[in-house]
């Protein structure tokens, strides 16, 4: 077992760490070390942003994202188009398709996917919501942008039956080859899918 190298309050900060995407033990470390080094500079200002932001975000009531105001800011964003919703699994896939400026519309997140085994049912989301959104507001076209698993396939097949008398267009992100992507380095799943959602030149 080794050793500790530090007092006990670092080395909770450095187990904090460690619990963040992307971040394993020895990043950790080194994020530690860095904000220590840099207290004034770094920690003092991250605590008194993630202390704003514990009293402060709520979740939107209408779309599900996470914002200090309810409604959100995409929701009362008045030059966004209201009869368009995209419908996503989970917030950062919200916030990535924001970064992308892929589209000026509004969103709705379902919390999750469908995912029988690991005992994620129709309950456990915001489906019923989304159905309600769909008929109460004047929606033209449901984008159903969730990922390309067998769970993410298997929630949008559900939401596409739970709204077939519904009278809106529904589609699908496409899948494919990705932008700047090359054909040697991709898998057999996504090559097969480009080529069967091929389109003109």
């Amino acid at each position: 077992m080794p050793t500790a190298v530090a007092g006990p309050e670092i080395e909770r900060l450095i187990q904090l760490l460690a619990r963040l995407p992307g971040l394993g033990p020895r990043s950790a470390r080194r994020a530690a070390l860095h904000l220590i080094k840099k207290r004034e500079l770094l920690m003092a200002p991250l605590t008194g942003a993630l202390q704003t932001a514990m009293d402060k975000i709520v979740i939107c009531k209408a779309c599900g994202n996470i914002d200090t105001q309810n409604p959100c800011t995409v929701c009362t964003d008045p030059r966004r188009d209201p009869s368009i919703i995209v419908v996503v699994a989970d917030v950062a896939d919200l916030w990535a398709l924001e970064r992308a400026h892929a589209i000026n519309s509004r969103y709705h997140v379902l919390g999750g996917t469908l995912s029988p085994l690991d005992g994620v049912g129709p309950q456990d989301l915001t489906i019923d919501a989304l159905i309600s959104r769909v008929h109460a507001e004047p929606i033209t076209e449901v984008i159903l942008a969730l990922n390309a698993t067998v769970d993410g396939q298997t929630t949008a097949h559900y939401i596409t039956e739970l709204l077939q008398d519904a009278n809106v267009k529904l589609t699908r992100l496409a899948h494919g080859v990705p932008v700047g992507g090359e054909l040697d380095y991709l898998d057999e799943g996504t090559l097969s899918a480009a080529m069967k959602q091929r389109t003109l030149f």
